[in-house]
C-alpha cells in the first residue's frame, strides 16, 4: 500500500471520528442561553419540587413615640406624638410545577396616631389635639416563581406577582379646645405589585425570606363622613416603578 493511500485512509477514519462525536454529543441536552435559560434544574427531594406546598406567617409593627420636647417643624411645633402600624398575615400555596406556586394571602392591619401640635403661632394659633385610628382587611393571590440560580438547597431568588383587593375603615379625631370634629372615612383599595426576593433555608424545610416592592399600581375608592354627614368621595391612581424601601417584607415560611 502506497504512503497516498495510507494518508487517504488516515483522514477518513478523522472523519468519521468527528462525525461520530459530533452525533453523540447532539443528543445530549443544551441549556438555553440568558440567565432563566442557564438555571439548575429542581431534583425532587428540594421544597420547591412541584407537589409541595408552603405555608408561613408575617407580623409588621412600626411604634414611635415624642413626648418629652416640642419638636420644630416648618410652620409650627409638635408637643406630643405617638403612634403605630401593625400588620399581621398569613398565607398558603401549591407548587404547581417545579419552582412555580400559587396561592393566597390574607391580613389584617390597624394603625394608629395620637399627636398635639400648633401651627402657625404667631398668626393664626392654631392649636390641635387630633386622634386617628384605622383597621384594615385584605385578601391577596399571588403567583410565585423561585429562581434556583446556583446549585444549591439553601439559596433561592425568587419573584412574587399577586394582587391584592383591601377593605377599611378610619376615624379621626380633632380637638381645638372649644369644638370637637369627628371624620369617619372607608373605601376599598387594589393593588398589583411585583416583589422580587430573596429564600434562605435556615432549617431543612423551614426558609427565611425578604423581598421589596419593586412595581406597583395602587387604585383606591374612599367615602369621607365629617360629624354624621357625606362630605365626600375621593378616588385617585398610583403607579409606582422604583424599589420601595417601605415595603420591605420578612417571612417564615414552611415547606411540606
Amino acid at each position: 500500500m502506497s504512503l497516498k493511500s495510507k494518508i487517504f485512509i488516515f483522514l477518513l477514519m478523522l472523519v468519521a471520528f468527528a462525525f461520530s462525536a459530533t452525533s453523540a454529543d447532539s443528543t445530549k441536552p443544551t441549556k438555553k442561553g440568558g440567565l432563566l435559560g442557564s438555571l439548575f434544574s429542581v431534583e425532587e427531594d428540594e421544597a420547591i419540587h412541584r407537589g409541595n406546598i408552603l405555608t408561613g406567617a408575617t407580623l409588621f409593627l412600626l411604634q414611635g413615640n415624642s413626648d418629652e420636647d416640642a419638636l420644630n417643624i416648618l410652620f409650627g411645633d409638635i408637643y406630643k406624638a405617638e403612634g403605630y402600624t401593625f400588620t399581621a398575615e398569613v398565607f398558603g400555596g401549591y407548587f404547581v410545577r417545579d419552582a412555580m406556586a400559587v396561592g393566597m394571602r390574607s391580613g389584617y392591619s390597624r394603625t394608629y396616631v395620637d399627636i398635639d401640635y400648633s401651627i402657625l403661632e404667631d398668626i393664626a394659633d392654631v392649636k390641635e389635639h387630633r386622634k386617628y385610628v384605622s383597621n384594615g382587611f385584605f385578601v391577596q393571590p399571588f403567583l410565585k416563581n423561585y429562581l434556583k440560580v446556583f446549585d444549591s438547597k439553601t439559596i433561592y431568588f425568587f419573584n412574587e406577582t399577586s394582587l391584592t383587593v383591601e377593605y377599611s375603615y378610619g376615624i379621626s379625631q380633632s380637638d381645638d379646645g372649644e369644638d370637637v370634629s369627628r371624620t369617619k372615612n372607608h373605601g376599598w383599595t387594589f393593588k398589583f405589585g411585583i416583589n422580587p426576593g430573596l429564600s434562605i433555608m435556615v432549617l431543612e424545610r423551614l426558609a427565611f425570606e425578604t423581598s421589596v416592592g419593586l412595581l406597583g399600581l395602587n387604585s383606591s375608592w374612599i367615602v369621607i363622613e365629617e360629624n354624621g354627614e357625606k362630605r365626600s368621595e375621593v378616588s385617585y391612581n398610583v403607579v409606582n416603578f422604583k424599589v420601595n424601601l417601605l415595603a420591605l417584607d420578612f417571612s417564615l415560611v414552611y415547606f411540606f
